[in-house]
């Protein structure tokens, strides 16, 4: 899934956005309520972590804001507040659930994957699904399949496939997987990318199947069928 976290405390925020990519989830990070109600409004998220106590906008006036506007993202708010009340209020308030601090990691993913599924209409069975020619990803059960045959994915590869299956038959470029997969803001000056492009590739386009992930020269990579 894509997930947007809003936390202002640094250490907690890269120890939560570590975790979360470990479990296979594409992430995005504001440290100030400003900046998580701009991100939160402006791109497609599928569950938003909101912390309550942040600085410019605190999280209940930017969860106020989003449901105001029409924003129906599952939120998850995280709160150090002990009180009933304060949990009450945030879920009155538009949260989905609520999450307090400290939390272990194992219960966040099951949240997280919780607010996943109830995001799905029950008539809506493929909504979750990523298809691209007969290769298929599964974002709830984060499952892989080419044809009929299961494929077995790093975490890194899995969100390496599911950024290009969002962008496929378009040219992604290493710097747009810089930023969607690895969370760089800058070229680290590695082959990172070449490394687990080839390691993808070989995992989908085995056994002499049609290649569906190709190279760009001097543009990036592309996902599908060859232009004709």
């Amino acid at each position: 899934m894509r997930i947007l976290l809003v936390e202002d405390q640094l250490q907690q925020a890269q120890y939560t956005e570590k975790a979360l990519r470990e479990g296979g989830h594409a992430v995005d990070v504001a440290h100030d309520g400003k900046h998580g109600l701009f991100l939160a409004s402006t791109e497609p998220y599928e569950v938003i972590i909101l912390d309550r106590m942040l600085p410019q906008v605190d999280g209940l006036t930017v969860l106020r804001t989003l449901r105001a506007s029409g924003t129906h993202t599952p939120v998850l708010l995280l709160t150090a507040l002990a009180d009933v009340d304060d949990r009450v209020e945030g879920l009155r308030t538009g949260a989905d659930d609520y999450l307090g601090k400290p939390f272990s990691t194992a219960e966040l993913l099951a949240r997280i994957d919780a607010l996943g599924r109830r995001r799905q209409p029950a008539s809506a069975e493929q909504s979750h699904q990523l298809q691209v020619e007969d290769l298929y990803l599964d974002r709830l059960s984060r499952t892989v399949r080419r044809g009929t045959r299961k494929l077995d994915l790093q975490p890194r590869e899995y969100q390496l496939l599911e950024f290009l299956m969002r962008h496929a038959g378009h040219v992604v470029t290493r710097t747009m997987l810089l930023e969607g997969v690895w969370n760089y803001h800058f070229d680290p000056g590695t082959n990172v990318i070449d490394v687990h492009i080839s390691k993808l590739r070989g995992k989908i386009d085995a056994d002499g199947l049609p290649t569906l992930l190709h190279t760009v020269r001097g543009a990036g990579y592309r996902l599908g069928q060859p232009e004709q």
